[in-house]
């Protein structure tokens, strides 16, 4: 039975803590030393004061570098994070309007989506319909088709105009450059 107190980490194979009987070595240059035991690579990395790094298990034999391993693991979060915030993940913004929209407010919507688009996001453009007005839902679907005209450089329909209880909405989404 696992100790349940320490939970069980991945820790990487460096220095004392790689167990294989030989191992192909790789300067710090990236000259490879040959095939060597652990115990000698470890004296080797010693005495330049580096780590001896486990980088490859799966060759035969293992393939492992000297190398200083604070650095190379400072190296690997500072991709990491620059990885992270290169990706940009695509939210979906909402446009509201009422289907009787006068031209102007109209134009301010349709700018909107615009900005939204052009900043990578998805948008869902929604017709809310009150009272009695939901007998229209015919306006409401024009007034969608015409905002898909209007934005058909900068979008593609991702669904079509349809009602849901008392909205109309329609999704768009960025066009593939």
């Amino acid at each position: 039975m696992a100790d349940k107190r320490r939970p069980q980490r991945d820790l990487p194979q460096i220095n004392e803590r790689i167990r294989f009987p030989e191992i192909r070595v790789i300067d710090s240059d990236g000259a490879q030393l040959g095939i060597i035991t652990p115990n000698e690579a470890m004296e080797i990395a010693d005495e330049r004061g580096l780590d001896l790094v486990l980088v490859s298990e799966t060759a035969d034999p293992p393939v492992c570098r000297i190398m200083d391993y604070g650095k190379y693991k400072f190296e690997q979060e500072k991709k990491a994070r620059e990885a992270k915030k290169k990706q940009h993940t695509a939210d979906v913004k909402e446009v509201k309007m009422r289907y009787k929209i006068d031209e102007h407010d109209y134009q301010v919507r349709i700018n909107q989506a615009k900005r939204f688009l052009k900043a990578g996001d998805k948008v869902k453009a929604t017709v809310n319909f009150r009272g009695r007005e939901i007998q229209h839902a015919h306006l409401a679907k024009e007034l969608l088709d015409r905002m898909a005209t209007d934005l058909a450089t900068e979008a593609d329909i991702q669904q079509a105009p349809k009602r849901e209880g008392r909205n109309m909405m329609m999704f768009l989404s960025p066009k593939k450059v």
